[in-house]
């Protein structure tokens, strides 16, 4: 029997880079699962379909909360229970890395609104139904930036940050649920957009895998089995934890 045998889960940022590989790895654990993404996910359906899963589109604006609500709604409907929620979706890629003086007060309010408020707001569309169940599993996604104090992306890092504080509160206020809310903080993955990416500032990848016990660029696949584990049972006495999963680079 697979470990998510039973279980529906959804998976935010999921059309593509890490989180079509958790979606694909939860699937490959028995998991009914939803991709949310504000692209269609219709490809990483396909290729769950096709290895023999279940899989929906559930197209949504995770800084929207109606879109949010939407997103679960289409997902209960198709799968009758919610289980998992993996928020992944945020904003890495498309935002340049500069000075913290010269980020704009839009730029900076734009990747809030995804990268924190667009967990807070999936949080509030899921825990209802994972009640109903009386069971559930948050995985929320940081960075293991948030950890090391990096320079020239003061926004997004300090939204990782965030991700770690809601984490810890959440797990606090919804455990009486039997809701499992934890973190995943990756370190520099080498997804497909990452790799296209030319504006680093601070050495870029190979600078970053000197920092590692392991020598090696990170993959999506290497966060996969964090994240079965968090939204298994194997978890089911953990919450308000944070993983880094970087090969080494932040030990603590």
């Amino acid at each position: 029997m697979a470990r998510l045998d039973g279980r529906v889960a959804l998976v935010t940022g999921a059309a593509q880079g890490i989180g079509a590989a958790f979606a694909k790895g939860l699937a490959a654990e028995g998991a009914k699962v939803a991709i949310c993404d504000i692209d269609s996910g219709a490809t990483v359906v396909d290729i769950i379909r096709q290895q023999g899963g279940e899989a929906i589109d559930a197209q949504a604006d995770v800084s929207d909360e109606e879109s949010c609500r939407a997103a679960v709604a289409k997902t209960v409907e198709a799968f009758g229970r919610f289980d998992i929620l993996v928020n992944n979706a945020g904003l890495f890629t498309s935002v340049e890395r500069k000075n913290f003086d010269d980020i704009p007060v839009d730029e900076w309010d734009r990747v809030m609104a995804v990268n924190v408020r667009g967990i807070w707001l999936m949080c509030k569309a899921a825990v209802p139904e994972m009640r109903r169940n009386g069971y559930g599993k948050i995985v929320n996604i940081s960075s293991g930036r948030a950890f090391k104090g990096s320079t020239h992306f003061l926004h997004y890092d300090a939204s990782k940050a965030a991700v770690v504080g809601l984490t810890r509160s959440l797990a606090r206020e919804i455990g009486g649920d039997n809701i499992c809310v934890n973190c995943i903080a990756p370190g520099s993955t080498m997804s497909e957009n990452v790799r296209a990416r030319t504006n680093w500032m601070g050495g870029g990848p190979s600078a970053t895998v000197q920092t590692r016990a392991f020598k090696r660029e990170e993959t999506p696949e290497d966060l996969v089995g964090a994240c079965v584990f968090l939204s298994s049972a194997d978890s089911d006495f953990m919450t308000g934890q944070s993983m880094v999963v970087d090969g080494g680079s932040m030990m603590w």
